[in-house]
This record gives C-alpha cells, structure tokens and sequence, in this order.
C-alpha cells in the first residue's frame, strides 16, 4: 500500500554514493574521528545508491514512450556501435519498420503546424520554458523483496511548495517532476533510518536548427507515398504508361483524392520531418546522457536561402493553406522569447554588406526581444549556402539532357545554370554568412564570445565513388522515371568543383565567424551516392535502382508495393526513381494549370514526383551518417562550455 503525505524541507534525488561514515566503510569511519557507523539496516545488501534519468529527456516528443524507444535502441547498441550511434540506431529501427518508425510518431509531437510554432498541446504547459521535468529515481543496493523505502522530496532554492513524502517497495521506480532549473533536495529512508540523499538538476538544453532541405530532411517524408499492388498510373503519353500508382479511390492525376493520399511531413510546407539531421542530432544528445533534457526548435525548410528562408519570408516548397508566416531567423527568436513579447523591429542596416546583399536593403523587419527576455540558444544547427548558389541548378544541368524542353521552364524546377553562373552567387556567399553570423548575435543572442554555438554542416558529395575522384558514369541508371533525365558526367564533374567551392567558403566563413564546421560525412558518402546500386546482393531489393514499371506480365522488376522507402541501402542520397517511390510529389490540378497554364499536364506531374520528392538529397540513413558528424563536433561545444555529461547513460 503506497502511502503520500506532505512535510516541509523534503526533496529529491540523483545518482550519488551515502556518505561512507553512514554506510559503515572502516576508512570513513576512522576518518571521521570518533564516530561510529551505524548498525547495519535490515534489506539493505550494500551501500545505497540513488539513480536517477530525466523521463522525457527529447522534449520535443510529446509522449515519453517515443523518446524511450529511440533510448532503448541506443542503450542495445554494442560498443563498436555506438562510434556511430544515430546511423546504427537508424538501421535497427529501419529493420523494424520498413516503411520508417517516424509514421508512429509524427503526430505526437510538440509541433503545431496549423500555427506555425512550438508547443506540446492547447493546454498552456510552456514548451520553451519548462518549469519541471519528470525524473524516474531508483535506489540502489537494496536487497529485492518486500522492503519498503520512504521518499522524501522538496525543492530547491528558496521554492514555496511543499516537498512530498511517499512510501513504496524499494523495487519500484520512483517518479517525481523536478523543479526547474533550481532541482530539488532528496532522500531515501528504510525503516526510519536515512540511507541515501542527493540532488537533483536536469540540465535542459535549447538546440535550434535553421536552414534548407538538407536540414529540413527533404526525401524523406514521415508518412511515405502508399502504391497499389494491382493499378498502374499514365502520365498522358503513350511511353508514359504503366507506372506504379498510389492507393486511394481517385479518377485522376491530381484531383482532390489524389492528392489527399500526398506524403505526410512534420510541416508540409517545408518538407520537415523527423528524418532530418537536425532533429536527430538533438534527439541523441538528449538520449545519451541520463540527466540531460533537450528542447528543440526546428524550422529548416526546403529550398532555403539565407536571403528568402532565414532572414525573409519563404512560403516553402510545397502550398498549403497556411505557410510558414515568419522568416527562420523570427521564427527561432519568438520562440526562444516565450512568453515574453517578441515585437517586429525594424533594423538598422546591418545586414545586407553595404548593398552587397540587395535583397536585405530597403527595411528589414525582424522579430526580437530583449537578451535578459530571451532563453539562451545552447546550439545552433545550420544548412544554409546551397540554394544561394544556385545548387539544385547545378544539378538539373548535370541530369536534364540539353534537348530538354524542360531547361526553359522556371517555376518549380528553376533555371538551369552551369560554373559561371554559379562563380557570380559563390563570390557574394561570403557576405551572407557573415550577415547570418551578425544576425546570429544580435538578434538570436548567442554570445560574440560562444560562436562556436553555431554548427554549420557542409554537403556531402552527390555523385563521387569510392576513391573521392570520380563521378557516376553516363546514363539513365536510376533516373528511368522521366524521360528528359539522363546523367551526364562531365557536368556532374563541375558540379562537383563547384561543390567542392561551396565547402571551403564554408570552411573559411566558419573560422573568421568562429563557428563550428562540420565535414566528416563527406568521406562517409563516397561511393553512397546516386549510382550506388549495389552491395553484395546483386539482386537486393533494396538496392535495385530500377523503376517498377506494369507490362503484360505484371510488374517489373519487383511490385511497387513492396518498395521499403526507409530500409538500409548502399546509396545515401534518392534517385529520382526513389524520390518518385517515397514522396511521390503531385500538386493539385488547379494550381498545376494557374501557375503554368498548361491545358495538358500529367508528363510535368511526372517530373514533379521524380524531382520535387527529394531527388538528390539524402536518404534517413544519409541523415543519420551526418547527424553522428554533428553530434561529435556539439559534444565537444558543450564541453568547452561546461555542459558535457554528468553521468554516461544507464541501462
């Protein structure tokens, strides 16, 4: 029978040893002069010991049982393993749920998409600023059996609430919200007798992550595309026929049920979703320590630049009804904010580098509060610098065959462009990272003296084979899907200069801003990218780069049903025959025909699903590769800072 009462001046636990006089060791005895130690208490086998880990430690999950499920993953991995925690635990989990283990937990989470911001629930409970978290307390070194252990809690620092005292079977698990961030005072008694005391803070961290589709997790929707085992898709031409088709009761491409049966994302406009580096770079560091707590700000958005995306206004790659209504850089400011007001403030013009950056001049309008109002920023995570070189250009040159009518099109595929056009935005990047490291100070204000707070991730190689120096051949593999697709490896090289341009700017922007850079995935993608087709099964599945296409004999080379989007795969990045097969990107009818007034449409549909679906980006195994990149370089920012861990996890 479990017993509660209340009594002032009690509190709570930690994982700390009794004091050695208490516990009866022959050294602290006779260190302590005359005292003696106690007689021994009935139950106990050795000295006590109180262990403790905070409930929910990845705030961002709304229900604890999700956080657990990615720590008891962790917590299996082996040693080896655990070099490379996120990637393995993202094979682990893969191996369980094929179709991604994001779908189960997508719509639990402290994401409010309707209103563009953070928050767990309509209830009130304060996201950003928590004032407790649940803590799961055992006692240590109690013999098993019916042995009744007394816990006695109350807060620190001067709190008005009264402590609690509860009475329970030692065996059992202790749950008790911990007042944050002053902790509380605890102690454990076993037949009247003290027997173990300590303190308990959870240190919470506040990560944010900002940037473009290589944050936000782009190829990798939380709810894949479903595919019909029986019915086949025309996209209007005889030699687009028989493709594989998304399960729903719809007539045609693009009406109303065709497109109710789209990928599901965290935030649909921006392709967001739990798969990113981001989020799962948060999501270990929160797992890993016991006694830490993570909350998390996630706004990357596909499509992304410093310019529209972090300092203006971007509505996102895909329409919704509501788009984001923010800039990131606002976006991360009110939330860190709180409840404290975050005004829209017109800045003076320190941001666009003397007319350099002419989309910054003129007025620009920002959310910000005062520093003493706003919640310390403990990481920032970037992915930022692609788009504003015009990256996903460089591409579409590399793979659209120059007879391509779809090279004239601007609207969502974007003009196509090669080296020179990419030198011009390369020589300016310079300047907008160091508009975004001001912005980064001023307005999210993260220390001048903490720089290295900001993380900024590079790009791994899209098309380069094992040896780093060459790139993927000529040709259609895994591009079948459309017909304009063709890889051509002579432009896929100077993309690949280009890219390796991108990074050391990157590099050099890092260490005059004193940021962190991180790099080390690059060497873990070669020979993962788009050609990679197979490992030592040649006939995987999983690492088939063909397009499931129906003929008189049926589906060929496998059913599009049984297509696992989130299985582990040599390559880490989607081919445009993947990308169709995962997020299967389709727009609505109407808007197809206002934005391009096309009276036919269906082979533009086509390229849609085979590039505005994640094509070209990694896969959640490339995320997870990355995410352990990062997670290596924040340990070591957090230690600098004295935030490194307590305690090493415990089973």
């Amino acid at each position: 029978m479990r017993q509660t009462t209340t009594r002032p001046g009690a509190w709570f636990l930690g994982a700390v040893l009794l004091p050695a006089v208490l516990a009866g060791h022959p050294g602290a005895a006779r260190a302590a002069g005359d005292l003696q130690a106690p007689p021994r208490v009935a139950g106990v086998a050795a000295i006590p010991t109180i262990a403790w880990r905070v409930e929910n430690p990845f705030r961002f999950f709304a229900d604890a049982a999700d956080t657990e499920i990615h720590r008891q993953t962790f917590l299996a991995l082996t040693g080896e393993e655990r070099r490379s925690p996120v990637l393995e635990a993202e094979r682990a989990l893969s191996a369980r749920h094929a179709d991604g283990w994001a779908a189960t937990m997508v719509g639990k989470t402290c994401w409010d998409q309707k209103r563009n911001l953070h928050a767990c629930s309509d209830s009130g409970e304060a996201y950003i600023e928590p004032r407790s978290h649940p803590v799961l307390a055992e006692i240590k070194g109690v013999d098993e059996g019916e042995v009744a252990c007394t816990w006695s809690t109350a807060p620190l620092g001067g709190e008005a609430s009264r402590g609690t005292v509860v009475t329970q079977p030692c065996k059992d698990p202790m749950r008790i919200d911990v007042p944050y961030p002053k902790g509380a005072r605890v102690t454990v008694e076993i037949g009247g007798r003290e027997v173990a005391e300590t303190t308990i803070k959870v240190r919470d961290l506040l990560i944010a992550g900002m940037g473009d589709s290589f944050g936000s997790g782009e190829g990798n929707p939380d709810v894949p595309v479903r595919f019909s085992r029986e019915r086949a898709a025309d996209y209007g031409k005889a030699d687009l026929a028989g493709y594989p088709a998304r399960v729903g009761a719809w007539k045609q491409i693009g009406d109303k049920d065709f497109i109710a049966e789209n990928a599901r994302w965290l935030d649909q406009a921006c392709h967001r979703s739990l798969y990113s580096y981001q989020a799962r770079a948060a999501l270990q560091l929160a797992i890993e320590d016991p006694h830490r707590a993570v909350t998390f700000v996630g706004v990357a958005c596909s499509g992304a630049e410093v310019t529209a995306g972090l300092f203006l206004r971007y509505k996102g790659n895909e329409w919704v009804p509501n788009p984001p209504d923010l800039s990131q850089i606002s976006a991360i400011a009110e939330a860190q904010c709180g409840k404290a007001e975050a005004p829209m403030q017109d800045l003076p013009e320190a941001y666009h580098m003397r007319g350099v950056i002419a989309d910054l001049k003129g007025g620009l309008v920002l959310r910000k509060c005062a520093v003493e109002e706003a919640r310390r920023i403990d990481l920032l995570l970037v992915s930022i610098g692609g788009n504003d070189i015009g990256f996903s250009r460089l591409v579409a040159n590399a793979v659209l065959e120059d007879a391509s009518m779809l090279k004239s099109l601007g609207g969502w595929i974007g003009h196509v462009h090669g080296q020179a056009q990419a030198k011009t935005a390369l020589a300016a990047l310079g300047d907008r990272y160091k508009a975004l490291n001001r912005a980064a100070h001023n307005i999210l204000h993260i220390p001048w003296d903490e720089s290295d707070r900001v993380i900024l991730t590079s790009y791994p190689a899209l098309a380069l084979l094992s040896d780093g120096k060459e790139v993927c051949p000529d040709g259609w593999a895994g591009m079948e899907v459309a017909p304009a697709l063709k890889l051509s490896a002579a432009k896929a090289r100077e993309g690949s200069a280009v890219a390796d341009r991108l990074d050391q700017i990157m590099r050099t922007s890092a260490k005059a801003h004193g940021w962190t850079v991180v790099d080390r995935h690059r060497r873990e993608f070669l020979g993962r990218g788009i050609c990679a087709g197979f490992t030592d099964n040649a006939f995987s599945l999983a690492d088939d780069l063909r397009l499931p296409r129906m003929t008189e004999n049926g589906w060929h080379p496998f059913n599009p049903a049984d297509y696992a989007p989130y299985v582990s795969r040599q390559r880490w990045f989607r081919t445009p025959n993947d990308a169709f097969l995962t997020g299967n990107f389709h727009v609505a009818g109407s808007v197809l025909q206002k934005a391009l007034k096309l009276e036919t449409f269906s082979w533009f549909q086509l390229m849609l699903a085979a590039t505005y679906s994640g094509a070209f980006h990694p896969t959640a195994e490339g995320h997870a590769a990355i995410a352990d990149a990062v997670v290596e370089k924040a340990r070591g920012v957090l230690e600098r800072h004295g935030q490194g861990p307590r305690a090493v996890a415990e089973r």
